[in-house]
């Protein structure tokens, strides 16, 4: 039996928000462990506290307390500008609202990841290039955000996620504004990237549809996440 090999283990969580009388206690000692090349969701009610362990482990946000390695680094020992450094590198994000640069076009905005890591515009293009076209949108590299479908603005958000070839993808439900039909492409497409990209991948949702079609599903309440209850 082959070892999966592990990119991010998570222990001991915690996080509170100042609420209006007491602290609201969200997430409490909890673990999760992601492998390489690996689709994983966290599902969950909303309000649960699944964004908020999302940014944690994509090092967005601190916890209170707890441990997240990616790989062998510790994130929490990391100053912020170095935490900056090394999310833009290792770590893509999709949100639920795609966060595109409206006075850039989808090729621009693929290649922004690259521009701030320093690489040669050549590399850039080429690699924005192939991953619109990779996404479907190979004739709307020219076009800017507004003239776009939300469909394809999402896509153009998890070409830009890949720019950098990252290990992991952190995926805050970024198919809450799509319909059924986009909702459905957009899944096969992170499908498939997967396999190509040998990305592993994390997403959030409240949906069971969607939380159903991932291997790997974790559940998240009551500020503690339950083991996987379902691994293919």
């Amino acid at each position: 039996m082959t070892t999966k090999e592990i990119l991010i283990r998570a222990s001991g969580i915690q996080k509170s928000y100042l609420g209006k009388s007491e602290p609201v206690h969200v997430l409490r000692d909890t673990a999760i462990t992601i492998h390489k090349n690996e689709f994983a969701t966290i599902s969950g009610a909303s309000g649960s506290g699944k964004s908020t362990l999302l940014h944690i482990l994509g090092g967005l946000d601190r916890p209170d307390s707890g441990s997240i390695r990616f790989r062998d680094t510790e994130l929490s020992q990391m100053d912020e500008q170095t935490l900056a450094r090394f999310r833009n590198r290792n770590i893509g994000f999709v949100f639920q609202f795609h966060h595109l640069l409206p006075e850039f076009t989808a090729l621009e905005n693929v290649f922004m990841p690259g521009l701030i890591a320093g690489k040669k515009m050549k590399e850039l293009q080429e690699r924005a290039a192939y991953l619109l076209k990779e996404t479907g949108l190979e004739k709307r590299m020219d076009h800017r955000p507004s003239e776009l479908s939300g469909g394809e603005q999402q896509r153009v958000a998890v070409a830009r996620a890949l720019m950098n070839q990252p290990e992991i993808i952190m995926a805050d439900e970024p198919t809450g504004n799509l319909d059924e039909k986009n909702t459905e492409k957009l899944l096969a497409l992170l499908l498939n990237l997967v396999e190509i990209e040998h990305t592993a991948i994390v997403l959030i949702t409240h949906d069971q549809r969607i939380a159903r079609l991932s291997p790997v599903v974790y559940e998240l309440r009551n500020g503690q996440l339950n083991a996987a209850v379902r691994e293919a």
